[in-house]
């Protein structure tokens, strides 16, 4: 076939612009972030931010793919998946890791810090917790940053005010000595099922209630059928972002350090969001009609006091005195 002089270069020029193409095409890699969060909540909307930066950081060369609500599992599953090598991120509470790294259960005992800024210096600077995630590369996980979700408190079918009101009453918990401890301590029944399944739990009767920060009550709608929340802030929660050790081993060294630029922004990102959404996050659920409770903490310190003990006689004495004396150092220093 014969073409003039210009048209022949013309589609010389789009062949080889298409073949560029097709090889840029092919040298993107997938990566799949799991998580169980809504679309639109907190961690949906970190999750994008952290996706977009990690896609400018590497020049295109690795893109985010999102999967949120538990499309991919609910949390144990995707640490799970995580680990082998079936989704390369994702984000969840310090204690669903410690089904692989029991010690991390330690991070849940009940009021270690009071206020966000205590818990962003325990997490980023307590030195036994570092330790601590240091050795989850030989589970197969690696923490890249730690996004926000807040202080958990509870929401229930019932008033909460006091300790005494839980008598009888079932709790649903994750996987979670620690958590398991705090609430039976408190008072109630407790009853071990994926975050996916609450809701419907407490709309049929097997639950009474569950507890969770603010921000996942108002993501997961938990008000809806629980309307009365107590805010009792009885354990901090903050969400570790972690990558699968596989993935993470097979990245050039220029484009872990762009994928760890991204977690830290988008660590600041999921910080500011959720603490300065609180608030507005409260007059929502009151004006929606949820009755908000403000109690007496006092007794319900008074009724956790136990795990402590408990918790010592499980994982070392040695071992919990310095984590508390950690959290006692940041309180007094914040």
């Amino acid at each position: 076939m014969k073409f003039a002089g210009t048209t022949f270069l013309k589609v010389v020029a789009a062949t080889a612009a298409l073949a560029l193409g097709a090889v840029g095409a092919q040298a993107q890699t997938i990566l799949k972030f799991s998580h169980t969060d809504n679309p639109g909540g907190s961690r949906d909307k970190a999750a994008k931010v952290f996706a977009e930066k990690v896609e400018s950081y590497t020049e295109g060369r690795y893109k985010v793919r999102i999967f949120p609500a538990g499309q991919l599992g609910n949390d144990p599953k995707a640490i799970e998946q995580l680990q082998l090598g079936g989704v390369d991120f994702t984000v969840s509470a310090t204690g669903s890791y410690a089904t692989h790294m029991p010690s991390l259960n330690l991070t849940a005992m009940p009021f270690l810090v009071d206020s966000y800024e205590q818990g962003w210096a325990f997490y980023d600077s307590s030195a036994w917790l570092q330790g601590e995630f240091d050795k989850l590369p030989e589970k197969g996980i690696r923490v890249l940053a730690t996004w926000e979700a807040g202080f958990r408190s509870f929401t229930t079918t019932f008033p909460l005010n006091s300790p005494a009101d839980a008598e009888g009453k079932k709790m649903r918990v994750f996987p979670n000595d620690m958590i398991r401890w705090t609430m039976e301590a408190i008072g109630f029944q407790t009853v071990v099922m994926p975050v996916t399944d609450v809701y419907l739990a407490i709309q049929q009767g097997t639950v009474h209630g569950q507890e969770n920060p603010v921000d996942t009550i108002v993501s997961l709608k938990f008000a809806e059928v629980a309307p009365n929340l107590t805010l009792t802030r009885h354990v901090y929660s903050p969400l570790p972002l972690t990558v699968a050790e596989r993935t993470w081993a097979k990245l050039s060294e220029e484009d872990q350090q762009a994928i760890l630029k991204a977690a830290a922004e988008s660590s600041a990102y999921s910080r500011k969001l959720v603490a300065d959404s609180v608030a507005a996050q409260l007059d929502q659920l009151a004006a929606e009609g949820t009755t908000v409770i403000t109690p007496e903490i006092g007794p319900f310190r008074e009724a956790v006091a136990t795990v402590y003990d408990k918790a010592r006689e499980v994982y070392g004495a040695d071992v919990v005195d310095r984590v508390l004396a950690d959290a006692a150092a940041i309180r007094a220093a914040n």
